[in-house]
């Protein structure tokens, strides 16, 4: 067990090297769940602390981050409200220069259904103690008793929490390597998670020139909606040179981190299956265009063109440039922030029409069920 152990590490440290002498600031990995994502960001930021004197070169958001808050529910013995804990750490010291205004314009793009309100410590130093949650309400005056959020809705907050810790200074400007983000949509419904990709999209802009931002993802949509937007949105020629992305996979002896570039990665069957359980489930929203776009262009680029356009003519579509256009317009990432999830019947309609003539025309049998 000790040599597989030794092995795993050495395997994990070869792979952090490869992204740490990457030239390259967005690195986006794909991976299955339980292939080593969590691992590889420990052994990350175990090297590049060994490479800074002992020191965190950055910052992170995974598994561990969530783990610092847990609920007290409690409150019959306790004779306390219910909320949700923050344990102590090294992030404590920051919380006072939390701004809730920016906290609460990254909560916004979720639409959240609560109000919060944090509990610091008597000594404001020491930071937050707990945050109390409440339902939304337009009477300022009324008492209401603290409430417990669901799961999706505690990892949004989380989430965000984490995203305003990332715009102070004092934390993130003397870490201020990389930031890197292990799978920050486990829980969240499919909606969530592309308002997710969204608000990711803005942490890179703000900061792919300065420092590296290393995403892994075990979802595959997630995964390709955020390589869509970077290779092929309306700010992907100054993203171009800076985007690598990877597939981390287990051969059955080691991990391996390939390019995308160097490997087939045919994800489209899976985007296919995510699209055909959504019309199965009668649940299509703004953020499939995305998804389907991202298929037209894996076709399109099979057939050896590089436009959608080509793909809707071959599967019979009369009104190509309209039908590119709703497409393109409704994969952009601001219609997951501003405008209603559901699908308005006339786009609804067109969906399903290039949907099923390119599963006709391809031949994609996909299977009722299969996730």
């Amino acid at each position: 067990m000790s040599d597989k152990k030794t092995s795993l590490d050495e395997n994990l440290a070869g792979i952090s090297e490869q992204i740490i002498s990457s030239d390259k600031t967005i690195v986006l990995v794909y991976a299955f769940n339980g292939t080593g994502k969590t691992r590889l960001s420990v052994k990350y930021k175990d090297l590049t602390k060994a490479n800074n004197g002992g020191k965190h070169a950055g910052v992170y958001y995974n598994a561990y981050s969530e783990d610092l808050f847990y609920w007290q529910n409690d409150a019959e013995n306790t004779g306390e409200q219910i909320r949700l804990m923050v344990l102590p750490s090294s992030l404590n010291q920051y919380h006072s220069s939390l701004d809730e205004t920016k906290l609460n314009e990254k909560l916004a793009i979720y639409k959240p259904k609560f109000d919060y309100k944090f509990n610091f410590y008597d000594d404001t130093s020491k930071g937050i103690e707990s945050i109390s949650f409440y339902p939304q309400t337009d009477e300022k005056d009324e008492e209401l008793d603290a409430i417990k959020i669901s799961r999706g809705e505690e990892q949004i907050f989380i989430w965000c929490f984490f995203l305003t810790l990332f715009d102070i200074n004092g934390w993130t400007g003397t870490q201020n390597s990389h930031f890197f983000i292990d799978d920050p949509v486990s829980s969240l419904d499919e909606h969530n998670i592309f308002v997710t990709a969204s608000s990711l999209m803005d942490l890179i802009d703000n900061h792919y020139e300065d420092r590296k931002i290393i995403i892994t993802t075990h979802h595959v949509g997630f995964f390709a909606i955020l390589s869509d937007w970077l290779g092929k949105g309306e700010k992907s020629q100054a993203y171009k040179n800076h985007l690598q992305q990877y597939i981390l996979k287990n051969n059955g002896s080691e991990l391996k981190l390939t390019s995308c570039k160097k490997e087939v990665f045919l994800y489209h069957l899976e985007l296919l299956q995510i699209l055909q359980n959504a019309v199965n489930e009668n649940k299509l929203y703004a953020y499939h265009f995305s998804i389907l776009r991202q298929v037209l262009e894996n076709v399109a680029s099979f057939l050896g063109v590089g436009r959608i356009g080509y793909v809707l003519e071959q599967i019979g579509i009369d009104d190509v440039d309209r039908v590119s256009r709703i497409v393109n317009t409704l994969s952009h990432k601001n219609v997951f922030r501003y405008e209603a999830k559901e699908l308005v019947p006339d786009n609804e309609e067109l969906f399903l029409d290039v949907f099923n003539k390119l599963k006709n025309k391809y031949n994609f049998v996909l299977h009722v069920g299969d996730k």
